[in-house]
């Protein structure tokens, strides 16, 4: 009779032991159960992104490539400002995320207005909140030499033809814009007598005038003021 090699029996049952219990733990498949690719597809590692698609080790948190592209200067700016404007544009709005070019126009326009009126009627209050200090001491100025000479001024806004920023820069926190107003006035003055002394009371007159109007975008204050006039016609 053979000799029993002991230990490569031991080494048998430990064998049909470690299989029998792999067995009743993992359960059996057939082959339409099995997931594709096989048992260890899932603890596989994923292949390595190629060279295109990892980005650099020093890349910041929020890479540009994260975010949506703003328009080019061009298509961002050139309905509402001439294209000097643009760069300048571009420095105020990186400074303050809240500036939008169309709600300053908007707001210009209004205060083109209110301007022109108060000063008509020689509102200096209403002219010291819409303007830095030395336009509005130039305006305060007029006002009251027309007052000193008796005259009297009636000017209305007959219609605004448009509105565009033909300038702007940042000096430090200082914005400043200019806009290019197309408008029709129809403005008169009148002596202590009544007589006309200036403008027409009938006549409507184009004029082509810049204002350029500053703000400091640090400040809470969303106004922006006049700080300059210039008529262009």
């Amino acid at each position: 009779m053979p000799e029993i090699d002991l230990p490569t029996v031991i080494f048998a049952l430990v064998a049909l032991f470690v299989a029998y219990k792999l067995r009743s733990v993992l359960g059996t498949r057939n082959d339409g159960a099995r997931p594709p690719g096989g048992l260890l597809a899932p603890l596989r590692r994923a292949p390595e992104p190629t060279a295109s698609a990892v980005p650099p080790r020093d890349a910041p948190v929020d890479a540009p490539a994260l975010q949506p592209a703003l328009p080019p200067a061009g298509d961002r700016w050139k309905s509402v400002a001439e294209p000097g404007a643009w760069n300048g544009l571009d420095a105020i709005a990186a400074a303050d995320k809240t500036f939008a070019a169309q709600d300053f126009l908007s707001g210009a326009r209004m205060a083109y207005e209110m301007i022109v009126h108060a000063f008509a009627v020689g509102d200096s209050a209403t002219l010291r909140g819409l303007m830095a200090p030395e336009a509005f001491s130039n305006f305060d100025a007029a006002i009251r030499a027309r007052a000193a000479a008796g005259h009297t001024m009636t000017t209305t806004v007959v219609a605004i033809d448009d509105a565009k920023i033909a300038a702007a820069q940042l000096d430090g926190s200082t914005a400043q814009i200019s806009v290019r107003f197309a408008i029709k006035l129809a403005s008169v003055t009148r002596d202590r007598a009544g007589a006309v002394v200036d403008g027409s009371p009938t006549e409507v007159v184009e004029h082509l005038d810049l204002w350029t109007f500053v703000r400091d975008v640090r400040s809470r204050d969303p106004n922006w003021r006049l700080t300059a006039t210039q008529s262009e016609r």
